[in-house]
């Protein structure tokens, strides 16, 4: 699967990483971003090191939440760190606690030293700051993923792929504060199936969970156009679709589209 991410802001130089696909385990890493906000650097140990450590501890070793969605602050202005970890939402949680402790010693080590930063696995997002993140939609920085095969039928193929995402969409922003989750799968021409997947941080309201969705759908057609699967990923919700199922049964009721009637 190819990749290619991008930031609201320039280049920075030794800032930006490079995104790479790579298996560590039966996690794959697919990206992360180190002060991309360019908000500075802390010293290992000082206080916000500090707090940043307690606030990833306190965030990957609690067991009370099975709902796969956890937000912690620790310390005080202008040291406080704010963390929100987010599993996919068809993954059980012992195999989500495993993929947030992965992901804390990954981004400490890639990002050792600034205060902010943020890295994405296949089955879950790790992110950090010291401004508030709670509550807030944020899109950038974004990752974009696209499979190298193309669709039999573009055409048909773009419109079945774009009522479905609608439909998972309308339904996950419609989740509650615990879970803004949605996954299904439509029939495509030529026998084709497609298989999608959407989901934000259930602390976003409807109305803006709705407007990261639709915001990274509305990148398909430059990253992934005709492409038999494709993924956004953006600080605040992400999408993917592919031409096999790669979540896990039962998610949430099958959402149904159709293929267009074929013209004579």
């Amino acid at each position: 699967m190819a990749v290619v991410s991008s930031m609201q802001h320039s280049f920075v130089c030794c800032v930006l990483f490079l995104f790479i696909i790579i298996s560590q385990g039966s996690a794959q890493l697919n990206g992360y971003f180190c002060d991309y906000n360019k908000v500075g650097n802390y010293t290992a140990n000082g206080t916000y090191g500090n707090n940043l450590n307690t606030v990833l501890w306190n965030l990957t070793s609690n067991k009370q939440i099975d709902y796969g969605f956890y937000n912690s602050s620790y310390g005080e202005n202008p040291d406080r760190v704010n963390a929100i970890g987010l599993c996919r939402g068809d993954v059980e949680q012992n195999e989500c606690r495993s993929c947030l402790l992965d992901s804390r010693g990954n981004l400490t080590q890639r990002c050792p030293n600034q205060k902010e930063a943020i890295i994405w696995f296949d089955n879950c997002m790790l992110r950090y700051s010291n401004h508030s993140i709670f509550g807030r939609m944020e899109t950038s920085p974004w990752l974009h993923m696209w499979n190298m095969a193309n669709a039999t039928d573009m055409e048909q193929f773009n419109d079945v792929l774009g009522s479905l995402m609608h439909n998972l969409t309308e339904r996950a922003a419609s989740g509650d504060s615990r879970r803004k989750y949605a996954a299904g799968n439509a029939s495509a021409p030529n026998f084709e199936s497609i298989y999608g997947l959407v989901q934000c941080t259930p602390d976003l309201s409807r109305q803006d969970c709705s407007n990261c969705l639709v915001g990274a759908v509305s990148e398909i057609p430059s990253c992934c156009n005709g492409k038999r699967g494709g993924r956004v990923v953006t600080p605040s919700c992400n999408i993917r679709y592919e031409s096999y199922r790669f979540y896990y049964e039962p998610a949430t009721a099958t959402a149904t589209a159709h293929a267009p009637a074929s013209s004579p």
